[in-house]
């Protein structure tokens, strides 16, 4: 029987980054309990790696909690999920892993539930939308940890000479597009469906135009009428008239594309917040709208969110526990969001930085958050659904490409993995 916290919990910090993974599943001695962490870098160097912030985390918390150690280990992104699933396979599992899905993890029974490590009043706090993405079958594994949501940006400097004004619909942007074009502006509107990351630009059309990857009782629906209008118009009216810039789209990665922007060579593109400071670094002058829906502004917005699980490998459920109630006390979250240009996870952390002045530019981001939809990351063939989207969806927009065809391909692919879970 799960058995629910109840305590406020003495302070965890979050971890000392600079121990290795050895053994990595735990060490219990005459010192007391010492907890592996392993969690992703959001750092863009090492003035700011997240293993700064773990460790003062990390130290924090041992000088409240002298049994308690946590250790971690920071990797890229481009290796932290990776990293973890071969630790699982070794029968090595961390005590707590801050990754980018949870779904196979809990799925196999390896996870504790938020009901288990959590206190009642945080995870109650957790922002609405993300707790329910966090959940398999009506029970929460995954504990939301940072979030984003998608806003559209736009080069003022380029509009202005342009004599425009930011685009509200569709064919707002078309236009926009079109008389940017004209003034030789390389990319009008930069559309990255490459294979980085086009499982996020795919959602954020598909949601403009009223669908997404799944319906209202969370049944893949990529072939849908709405998302086949969306990628037909995208192909005609952006792709098929050189809108886009000179690298076709499938080919296009989302960090080259943020690149364009801060270099000043695209006129509008969807961005997350850490596009602000690359494009502040490089004095772009920059605009922020709700993106442009079929008819308006887009009533929903992708958001994103990584996860923080506990492993159930080595124990440990009331050291976790503190742990994790201390790591998600509002002066952390705040802490970790104002570093990185995130938002915050929970309720409490939120309504603090939608008043801070020190907050305003990210107040664009947390106006959309209670209007984002995110990835059906709940679902374990989610992962393979979202690799094929990132390999195929670019021929959907290429010029003689099929949309109906494309997504009817990654639709069938889809119920084929959802067929198994």
């Amino acid at each position: 029987m799960r058995r629910r916290r109840t305590g406020t919990i003495a302070a965890v910090s979050a971890l000392g980054m600079t121990a290795v993974l050895g053994g990595c599943g735990l060490t219990g001695d005459s010192d007391g309990v010492t907890l592996r962490l392993v969690a992703a870098d959001y750092g863009d160097g090492k003035d700011n790696s997240s293993q700064k912030y773990w460790d003062d985390l990390a130290e924090s918390y041992e000088a409240k909690n002298p049994d308690v150690h946590v250790d971690v280990t920071v990797y890229s992104w481009n290796d932290v999920d990776r990293k973890v699933r071969e630790l699982v396979e070794a029968g090595k599992a961390p005590d707590l892993a801050q990754i980018g899905a949870y779904s196979d993890y809990a799925d196999k029974d390896l996870l504790y539930a938020a009901d288990d490590v959590l206190s009642i009043p945080v995870q109650a706090d957790f922002v609405s939308q993300l707790a329910g993405a966090g959940q398999v079958n009506g029970v929460q594994y995954g504990l939301p940890f940072a979030a984003s949501t998608r806003v559209l940006f736009y080069n003022k400097t380029l509009f202005d000479k342009a004599g425009l004004q930011p685009p509200k619909s569709w064919d707002d942007l078309a236009d926009a597009a079109e008389a940017l074009d004209e003034k030789g502006v390389k990319y009008p509107y930069a559309l990255p469906l490459g294979a980085e990351e086009a499982q996020a630009e795919t959602m954020q059309w598909m949601l403009s135009g009223g669908g997404g990857y799944t319906d209202d009782v969370g049944t893949y629906s990529l072939d849908s009428p709405q998302n086949v209008t969306t990628f037909t118009w995208l192909r005609d009216e952006l792709v098929g008239k050189g809108l886009t810039g000179p690298v076709a789209p499938g080919r296009l990665d989302r960090a080259d594309a943020f690149a364009a922007f801060a270099n000043g060579d695209v006129g509008m593109l969807n961005g997350h917040p850490s596009l602000m400071k690359a494009a502040s670094d490089k004095g772009v002058k920059y605009g922020m709208v709700t993106t442009p829906g079929a008819e308006g502004e887009s009533t929903s917005t992708l958001g994103v969110s990584d996860w923080m699980t506990a492993f159930r490998k080595n124990g440990h459920q009331e050291e976790i526990g503190d742990f994790l109630d201390f790591v998600y006390s509002e002066e952390n979250v705040l802490d970790f969001s104002r570093e990185y240009d995130l938002l915050p996870v929970t309720t409490s952390a939120s309504r603090t930085m939608s008043t801070a002045a020190e907050d305003r530019n990210l107040k664009p981001f947390l106006d959309e958050l209670l209007l984002s939809e995110l990835y059906p990351v709940g679902k374990t063939s989610w992962a393979s659904v979202s690799a094929d989207v990132k390999k195929r969806i670019g021929q959907a927009v290429a010029p003689g490409g099929s949309p109906k065809e494309v997504l009817g391909q990654l639709q069938a692919t889809a119920m084929r993995a959802g067929s198994a879970e």
